[in-house]
């Protein structure tokens, strides 16, 4: 927590206050990610304070958060240009968010899954080497609730337990770079299940398959657990490959 006097994040600052700076974001977030706004469209501060009735001061929290993840520029005399998406931050949480909720979802899903098929699978097996036995037990139990909630078909129930586990499956990697990778996994989770890109019940495969992969880790079986987990996350191409054509 910041000292008293400290200055704060931006973010930190809009969810301690009224709102109004997760309003804006919550609009023209997406309108940039959507192409709503495409590359080279600058925009005013005068005419984003009119859009959205807001103070200048709003505006401009608002616009240090957009360029913190690099989808903005800020210069005086020119404005807020809108900058090319090779220069977004494609792994920040909001802006992955923001890409699901637009037309190109079905590419934005891809590509995020072939990430995903590229990485967990190694954090798996490198997770049977290094998992803690706290871990292990985690993973256990997710697996297990995971289980619970696809009999009950909880997709909401499902939602929270996958992502706990593939967070624990990323830690237990003991590699940093793949634990920081827990919020894009997280995001593309919620967003199959938000905009329905996944079928009405958990696939009773795929979670046998977490449970296995659970298990592979418990036994320090590496090549199982890699295995296992590429399973996963190529069956989650084949299901966008039906639902995301």
């Amino acid at each position: 927590m910041p000292q008293q006097g400290s200055p704060r994040d931006p973010r930190e600052r809009d969810e301690a206050g009224n709102g109004l700076h997760s309003r804006v974001l919550a609009e023209l977030g997406p309108a940039i990610a959507s192409g709503e706004h495409p590359p080279g469209t600058v925009l005013r501060i005068d005419e984003l304070e009119s859009r959205y009735g807001v103070s200048r001061t709003v505006v401009r929290e608002a616009v240090r958060v957009l360029e913190a993840m690099h989808l903005v520029e800020s210069r005086r005399r020119v404005g807020i240009t809108v900058l090319r998406t090779e220069e977004w931050n494609v792994f920040d949480p909001a802006v992955i968010r923001w890409r699901l909720a637009g037309a190109d979802r079905s590419r934005q899903l891809k590509s995020l899954t072939t990430l995903r098929t590229a990485v967990e699978p190694v954090a798996a097996g490198l997770a049977a080497h290094a998992a803690t036995p706290e871990q292990c037990r985690e993973l256990t139990v997710l697996a297990a609730e995971m289980a619970a909630a696809g009999r009950a078909a909880d997709l909401d129930a499902y939602l929270v337990h996958d992502i706990a586990f593939h967070r624990v499956m990323l830690d237990a990697s003991g590699n940093e770079m793949f634990a920081r990778l827990g919020d894009v996994v997280a995001e593309v989770l919620t967003g199959r299940t938000e905009h329905h890109v996944m079928f009405t019940a958990p696939d009773p495969e795929a979670v046998t398959l977490h449970v296995r992969v659970a298990e592979a880790v418990r036994a320090r079986d590496a090549v199982a657990a890699e295995s296992l987990m590429r399973e996963i996350c190529v069956g989650a191409l084949r299901e966008l490959d039906i639902l995301a054509p």
